[in-house]
């Protein structure tokens, strides 16, 4: 059986410019601008106080300007697809995509790139695809190259869907992409051929373990396509 996934949102950060009028204030009221110029002593000491002020809001300023921007959804991603080239997920946005965890040696290959091929056939790819992610951590069953993988999947079983480089899932140096999918959820595949449904927006919003055949799922996925397409229609 599968699960809904829910999000909440976070709230606001304060700005650079925001600590800056505060800190300000706060130096004001506690005496440590000097409201009048005794001396020289006291306008360097105000020049002083003024310089470390402006330079920490400028070093502020500079950190979150240069601080990465943390991708937000599925396909605010960039993968590698089978041929070693950096793809950006943007393509997939507005659409449905089922992202799963393949393998070309395991008991469930043949049956489930059977049942996807069919449901990408028959959904796509207007508004729904079957993203495939190579995996070679689960035993020895993926132990090819990411274009022998993809060739061995095309001539064999005849996909036609896409397919990415082989990636880790698990441990430190699991593809981002992928690690979204599994934060999202809260849970880490166990083996080949988990399925992720990933909404037009990015949001994964059903998964299903290994053992969950593709055709049980069918009318679900087919449900979140239908909704695309309503909604298209309506926006015309």
């Amino acid at each position: 059986m599968g699960s809904t996934i829910s999000y909440k949102t976070d709230s606001p950060a304060t700005t650079p410019l925001s600590f800056f009028f505060f800190f300000s204030s706060k130096m004001e009221a506690l005496g440590g601008y000097p409201s009048k110029s005794s001396g020289p002593k006291a306008k360097r000491l105000r020049v002083l106080l003024s310089m470390t002020v402006g330079v920490g809001c400028l070093f502020l300023l500079q950190t979150q300007l240069v601080k990465p921007r943390k991708p937000e959804d599925f396909y605010s991603f960039e993968v590698k697809d089978a041929k070693g080239r950096t793809v950006s997920l943007e393509k997939y946005r507005g659409k449905a995509s089922l992202v799963v965890n393949v393998a070309s040696h395991c008991e469930h290959t043949e049956a489930s790139y059977g049942s996807l091929q069919e449901l990408h056939r028959d959904l796509g790819p207007s508004h729904f695809n079957v993203l495939a992610f190579p995996c070679g951590q689960f035993g020895d069953t993926e132990p090819g190259s990411s274009r022998d993988i993809e060739a061995f999947a095309k001539s064999t079983y005849g996909v036609t869907f896409p397919f990415f480089s082989k990636i880790k899932i698990l441990g430190s140096e699991a593809e981002p992409a992928f690690r979204f999918l599994t934060d999202s959820v809260q849970k880490i595949p166990k083996w080949n051929f988990w399925k992720f449904l990933v909404n037009p927006e990015g949001k994964v919003v059903r998964f299903w373990k290994t053992d969950v055949p593709v055709e049980s799922i069918r009318q679900e996925v087919t449900a979140l396509v239908r909704d695309i397409i309503i909604k298209k229609r309506g926006e015309l």
